[in-house]
């Protein structure tokens, strides 16, 4: 003697609800695996970067920039 009883309705929606489920943790998964290739790549072109350029420091001056004067209030 059965308590309860599930409709063709309520299957529906729990097969509903299920396959919203699977494809939720699918997607969650393969926006994953984009993060990390993504975070893969950005530190790959920063390491590249560095690599590429190598500046002097801001504080050694040009020889060839033009001498100021010293600003004199008047």
């Amino acid at each position: 003697m059965p308590i309860a009883k599930i409709t063709g309705q309520g299957l529906g929606a729990i097969a509903c609800s299920v396959g919203l489920l699977w494809a939720s943790v699918l997607f969650g998964q393969a926006a994953q695996r984009n993060a990390l290739t993504e975070r893969a790549r950005v530190i790959r072109e920063v390491r590249e970067l560095r690599l590429r350029h190598r500046s002097e420091p801001v504080s050694t001056p040009s020889v060839f920039a033009p001498r100021r004067s010293p600003v004199t209030a008047g």
